[in-house]
Parts: structure tokens; C-alpha cells; sequence
């Protein structure tokens, strides 16, 4: 069923969201993704001022967790085939994929970093994640612009790239307060 109402989203996007002029913007902003690059240097940024540090090591956490998760679990466990693998009416934009399509691993991580910040961010400064969230969100519909990810890849990853970002926050917390309990037994 969901795999069903997938493929009608994926060909409506295709005959209705695709115009020529507008493929090279999309493979420039999935470009955003591959392998985590631009999330990781905007961690590495983050992590240089001391303002913005919590909030790199909240993204960068939550980075490696989401990565464990997606490609070492997930991708492996559901091993769902990509969608112009599954069906012949759907155009794939790039190269085929090398690994499995649920979740996806791009959309994944943007959120992971997107929420991260938001997240690592004092109140004050919050408002400068919302630009990462617009680029997390462009990164997850050229997905599927580019037909290599059903919608439900690119929800489930926008998923677990948030939750990721709680689980950074939560294991963060939990090491202050060892580093504050030992420091006070001492």
C-alpha cells in the first residue's frame, strides 16, 4: 500500500515538478548530502566559536548517531530497493544508488544537523537554524525530484535525522551531569 501511493507520488513529481532548466538546481542541492560534507563542515564551523560550540557538538553527535543508524542498521535491516529499480516508469536524474533506499540517508543526516543546531542553540540564536532546515527540507525533495527515493525513504529519514538530534541532546545531558556527580564525589 504505502509503496503504492509511493509510486503515484513519484510519477506525479515527474510529470508535473520536472522541467529540464530546473534538474541542474536539484542535483546541485542533493549535492548538499553526499556523504555528509557540507553538514560536517558546518559542524566544524559550529565547533570553532565558542557561541555556536554547544551546538556543534550537539550536530556532530548527532551526525555519528544518525549514521549509525541509517547505514549500519536500518538501510540493512529493510533493504527496500530504490524506486526505478521497482518500477520502469520511474526516470532516475543521477547515477544509480549504491545502497538501499529506506531511509534516506541524505535527508536523514540534513535533518540530523538542522535539528542538532536548533537544538544546541541558546534561545537567542536559534532563529539562524532555520535556513539549515529550509536546505534539510530542499535536500530531502531532490530525493525525490531526482526518483531515487520513494517519499516515505525521505519522511522516515527526515525521522530518524530528528530523532537523532534528541538522542545527541540526551547522551550530551547525561555526560554533563557524570562529569558534574564525579566532580562533586571528589
Amino acid at each position: 500500500m504505502i509503496t503504492s501511493i509511493d509510486h503515484v507520488i513519484l510519477l506525479w513529481i515527474e510529470n508535473h515538478l520536472r522541467f529540464a532548466w530546473m534538474t541542474p538546481f536539484w542535483k546541485m542541492i542533493t549535492l548538499l548530502g553526499n556523504g555528509g560534507v557540507f553538514w560536517i563542515l558546518v559542524c566544524l564551523v559550529m565547533l570553532c566559536m565558542k557561541k555556536t560550540r554547544k551546538a556543534g557538538i550537539v550536530m556532530s553527535a548527532a551526525l555519528i548517531i544518525n549514521a549509525l543508524l541509517v547505514n549500519v542498521c536500518i538501510k540493512n535491516i529493510v533493504a527496500r530497493v530504490r524506486p526505478y529499480d521497482a518500477f520502469d516508469d520511474i526516470i532516475r536524474l543521477i547515477e544509480v544508488q549504491r545502497d538501499y533506499s529506506f531511509p534516506s540517508g541524505h535527508t536523514s543526516a540534513s535533518f540530523a544537523c538542522a535539528f542538532g543546531m536548533y537544538l544546541g542553540l541558546h534561545k537567542e540564536m536559534k532563529k539562524y537554524s532555520i535556513p539549515f532546515f529550509v536546505i534539510a527540507t530542499l535536500v530531502g525533495f531532490s530525493r525525490l525530484y531526482l526518483a531515487v527515493h520513494y517519499p516515505s525513504d525521505v519522511l522516515g529519514g527526515a525521522i530518524v535525522g530528528i530523532l537523532s538530534a534528541f538522542a545527541a541532546v540526551f547522551l550530551l545531558n547525561k555526560f554533563e551531569a557524570y562529569k558534574q556527580n564525579k566532580g562533586n564525589v571528589s
